[in-house]
């Protein structure tokens, strides 16, 4: 009888300790989330800041027993940067081949419309590691831009507003080289070959496109809206783009574009330079790019924002016709009091 006690102990304690190994290797040691939390670990970071991180984000349950099977498993000296996914339920098994091996979870980047390279710049700083002045240096690199027949000027043509998966800790050459492959995956044949008819590059696509882009949120009256700028470049007219004024002034919160704005001296400024800009006033999206490229035939040479200010333009042939669809919306202005 003592002698089965005796076998009953050992195997109740053999139960005992491989369910404490089990927890122990694979039990959940993740504080109870049902959203998946991330943690960032630095490029450079040392095992000593490693522990402070996973110790301050307060996701793991029991740390001390995660720093027993790390060194047990090697894990020290072997972590690598990035930004990781901590779910519900990992073990501490998981989070140290997770940690060692990389297996990270990339950003999910929204670039939408910026109307400065600033803007992006600082816009990646947010979202990744590295710093905007890094990314800057990236992207206006002279062979970076070479690569692309772009000049610093230009260089926000390669900015295609799309959602961007990026490894949080990737460096600004490789975001660059990111971008620069949706560019070219963007420019495909025919969009080249519409260009090409247009007689422009592609960076001047891009700049009236941006200029699109700033003229209306009505993706139904974008192709009319770069009909016009096409028209006017066409006869070699002046753009007399307002929203380049705006980009030149540096204020893009102005309602009203004034002589003072219209007089002043830049490359930007298509009241007083004759061609396009030397370069893109905002990144602008596909709709916008494709509008231009779309190539509608109109005669039209002037357009003005309606009156009833719904967002969308009236469009005019002549001056004449132009200067009524004018009067009736500085009415409209003066009405509602906006200067």
């Amino acid at each position: 009888m003592k002698k089965r006690n005796l076998i009953y102990l050992l195997v109740f304690s053999v139960i005992i300790v491989f369910g404490y190994l089990f927890w122990f290797l694979f039990g959940s040691n993740v504080q109870h989330n049902k959203n998946t939390r991330f943690v960032y670990i630095p490029t450079g970071c040392t095992d000593d800041q490693f522990k402070r991180i996973l110790e301050d984000s307060n996701i793991i349950k029991h740390p001390r027993s995660f720093f027993m099977l790390a060194q047990k498993m090697g894990l020290w000296g072997h972590v690598k940067a990035g930004r990781y996914g901590i779910e519900a339920g990992m073990g501490n098994y998981r989070l140290i081949k997770m940690f060692r091996s990389g297996q990270q979870t990339p950003v999910r980047v929204v670039v939408n419309k910026y109307r400065t390279p600033n803007a992006f710049f600082q816009k990646l700083n947010l979202s990744l590691e590295a710093d905007s002045m890094a990314f800057a240096q990236a992207f206006m690199d002279s062979l970076f831009l070479h690569e692309l027949k772009l000049n610093r000027y230009q260089m926000p043509s390669v900015i295609i507003p799309a959602t961007y998966e990026i490894w949080w800790n990737a460096s600004p050459q490789q975001v660059a080289q990111k971008f620069a492959a949706a560019y070219r995956t963007f420019w495909n044949d025919s969009r080249r070959q519409a260009a090409a008819q247009l007689s422009l590059s592609i960076p001047e696509v891009v700049t009236i496109a941006s200029i699109v882009e700033e003229e209306t949120n009505q993706n139904d009256e974008k192709e009319d809206v770069a009909s016009v700028y096409l028209n006017r470049w066409r006869k070699g007219m002046k753009l007399d783009a307002d929203p380049t004024v705006k980009f030149a002034v540096g204020d893009f919160s102005m309602k009203r574009i004034l002589n003072i704005h219209t007089a002043i001296e830049s490359p930007y400024n298509t009241y007083r330079v004759v061609g396009l800009p030397p370069g893109p006033i905002c990144t602008p999206g596909a709709a916008s790019i494709d509008a231009v490229l779309a190539n509608k035939k109109t005669s039209y040479l002037f357009f003005c924002a309606r009156e009833d200010f719904n967002g969308h333009h009236n469009f005019a042939a002549t001056y004449e016709a132009h200067l009524a669809n004018a009067r009736r919306y500085q009415q409209a202005l003066n009405e509602r009091g906006i200067r």
